[in-house]
Order: structure tokens, then sequence, then C-alpha cells
């Protein structure tokens, strides 16, 4: 959830490791019960091609950093300034082996401690000075070795004093404090972040939080 003003930006990047940046303005505006516009509409979306994460930004022409993290356990840093185009078509913005997707994007100010948990329960913390700033195409770096048959599936800014909140397939989830994941060199195999069982099933998603926030939960069937 987040608020713009009619001067901002919201940057979009998708999972084939493009990015758009799209006026606010430029998103219809319709009642609270309106489907609302397909982003098809709005964006040069490749088939298949699908959103990964929205950042909310005033400006390009900044300092600031870029940290992705893909599905296969690579992870990038670039340049916030690097993207600065309005390219109707997008940029590439990391350039990604065959089969792997890009998972999340999160904006950074060059000194956070970096978070990647996979769907088997495991979990990597380090500085984020490990990755060096890149260019747009770039491969990126390992971020977390993965085990066999697993993959990641989210990333983020672990900030002292919060927790990582951890949801399961099977609908269960839990909060723990960021101090309890210490901090490692990038790509190792990382530390148990969730005891997954046929009960629990495996990790789907993870947000750092400060327990302050609500909790949306929407199943894939809509509910």
């Amino acid at each position: 959830m987040f608020v713009a003003t009619t001067h901002d930006y919201l940057l979009i990047f998708t999972s084939r490791g493009r990015a758009f940046r799209l006026k606010v303005h430029e998103v219809p505006e319709v009642g609270r019960t309106a489907r609302g516009s397909a982003l098809v509409n709005l964006l040069a979306l490749d088939a298949n091609e699908k959103l990964r994460t929205v950042i909310p930004i005033t400006s390009l022409d900044r300092p600031g950093y870029l940290v992705m993290a893909t599905r296969n356990g690579t992870v990038k840093r670039i340049q916030l300034s690097a993207i600065n185009t309005a390219r109707k078509a997008g940029i590439r913005c990391i350039t990604l082996d065959e089969g792997d997707d890009l998972i999340c994007v999160r904006e950074t100010d060059g000194e956070q401690k970096i978070l990647i948990a996979t769907h088997d329960g495991f979990a990597v913390c380090f500085d984020e000075s490990d990755v060096r700033p890149m260019g747009r195409d770039a491969m990126g770096v390992r971020g977390i070795r993965l085990r066999e048959g697993d993959y990641v599936v989210g990333a983020a800014r672990a900030k002292p004093g919060q927790e990582v909140l951890s949801i399961t397939e099977r609908g269960y989830g839990k909060r723990t404090s960021v101090e309890e994941y210490r901090i490692t060199n990038r790509g190792g195999i990382g530390i148990k972040n969730y005891m997954v069982t046929d009960k629990t099933g495996p990790v789907v998603g993870i947000k750092v939080v400060d327990g302050s926030e609500d909790l949306l939960l929407m199943t894939q069937s809509g509910i």
C-alpha cells in the first residue's frame, strides 16, 4: 500500500527483468467498485510477463540504489539513476538466465542489510555493500546458494528492530526478529527461516514489518 501525488512516478518491474516508468496520472481514476484498466493497456508487456514490484518515487535523478533478487538466487544492485528513462517499451534492468525470473526489487540507500528467503524455508542475510553496483545489462552475482529443488520467494531490507513475517502455502505465518538472522557473506546456503512441514506447506512470501501494519492475505482463487 502506498500514497502518491500527481507529481509522482511508479517504477514497475516485471518477471522478465524489465523496468517501466509510469506517471501516476496516467493510471485512470475510477469508482470504488470499478474493475480498473488492464496494465497491458498502459505497459508494453510480453506474453506471460508478470508484474513483480511497484515502487512509488518522486524523482529518479537522485542518489540511491535498487537491489534485485531472482528465483534462482541471483542478486544485483544498480544505481537508481541508471533507469531514468521514459521509453514506453521499458528498459532491461537485469539479464536473466534461461528459466530464471526476477522475483522482487527493493529501493535502498547503499547501507542496508538484505535478506533473501526461499520456498523450502531457508534465508541468508548480508550487507548490501557485498554487491557492487552494476550496469543495466549485467546478470548480477550469487546471493544465496540454493539446495536442490529450492527457489527464492522474496527479499527485503532487514532493518534493526523489525521482524521477518513469513507466510506458507497452507496459510500459516510467523514473525521472527531481524536480529536472529546473523549477517553472513552473500552466496552462502543460509540458515533455517521456517520449519516447513506437511501441515504448514512451503514458504510463499516474506515481508519485513514493524508490527504496526495490517495484514491482507489473498488465495489463488481470489478469496
